[in-house]
Parts: structure tokens; C-alpha cells; sequence
């Protein structure tokens, strides 16, 4: 199963954290606008991300609830029937929240730097370190630390949670 190493923390100064985010990443950001559905499911987190009206990933991920750089296993499939998709999770399973965000992406080697505009709740600022084959955790978590600290994150604005326990 593909895992990352990641961490989350709000962006206290979004525009600079642009500016480093490009720096590192030697190239302009991407921009997303998302839309995750979360359903209600008894391990784990299940999330339909909406990236456009045919276009969608059906994603579910387990990951403890602690602040600092953390494991996340998932899983991924891709519809190109979103909307469909959502009314049937929603009708078997219920929704247990929508996160819309719009996401600024940074590709820096293994890893991805997002920064967040989120609907309700601010700016943030995520870092996701994906795993290669055979590459240890403790591998990802290191470069994950060194990330935190080039972009000027101190380690007591890591958050604990997912964007949906946050609303």
C-alpha cells in the first residue's frame, strides 16, 4: 500500500510561503480546486475528491491523529463520475463533512508542498514526503523535518488532524 510522511500547520504568511515553496520547488505552483467529500466509515478516513465534473479520486487513508511529521497509508481509484459517485457513498454511508479548498501545488522532488486556502477555516500549509519502494518511514519523517524547517515552521504549529475535524 503507498504511504507518505506528512505534516500540517497554518501558514502564518502565505505569500512567503509561496515564495520559499517556489524557490525549492524551481518552478510555479499548480493550482487545484478540490472538493472532498468524507463519509462516515469505521477504520481510517474515506474522501471523494471532486477535481472537476468528470473527474475524481476515491481516496482512503489511515493515519494517526498527532501533531508533527506522521504516516499515512492509502489508497487511491480514479471516476470520472464524481457527482454520481458522491450520491451513492453519501446514500450507503453518509457524509461526515466537505472540505473546498483551493491548492497551490509544489513539486520538490519526493515531496509536495501544498498551501492551502480552505472554506471556513484559513490558509495552511502541508507537506507530503511520498515514500519510495523500500524507503524507510524514518527516511521520510527526516526529510519531512528538514522541509518543516527550511520553510520556517516551528514544530509547535503542527496540527494533529485532517481538515474535516478542523470544521
Amino acid at each position: 500500500m503507498p504511504s507518505n510522511i506528512e505534516w500540517k500547520a497554518p501558514a502564518r504568511d502565505f505569500e512567503r510561503l509561496q515564495q520559499l515553496a517556489g524557490e525549492l520547488a524551481g518552478a510555479p505552483p499548480t493550482l487545484l480546486e478540490q472538493i472532498d467529500t468524507f463519509f462516515n466509515v469505521a477504520r481510517g478516513r474515506l474522501k471523494l475528491r471532486r477535481l472537476g465534473p468528470d473527474h475524481g479520486e476515491l481516496i482512503h487513508y489511515t493515519r494517526d491523529n498527532r501533531p508533527g511529521p506522521k504516516q499515512s497509508s492509502y489508497e487511491r481509484a480514479h471516476t470520472d463520475q464524481p457527482d454520481a459517485l458522491r450520491a451513492l457513498l453519501a446514500r450507503a454511508l453518509g457524509v461526515r463533512g466537505e472540505v473546498r479548498k483551493s491548492r497551490w501545488l509544489y513539486l520538490c522532488g519526493q515531496t509536495r508542498i501544498h498551501l492551502d486556502e480552505v472554506e471556513g477555516l484559513g490558509r495552511f500549509l502541508e507537506v507530503e514526503v511520498v515514500l519510495q519502494p523500500g524507503q524507510s518511514p524514518a527516511d521520510g519523517e527526516r526529510i519531512a523535518e528538514e522541509m518543516r524547517r527550511r520553510l520556517g515552521v516551528a514544530a509547535e504549529d503542527l496540527l494533529a488532524v485532517a481538515y474535516v475535524d478542523l470544521l
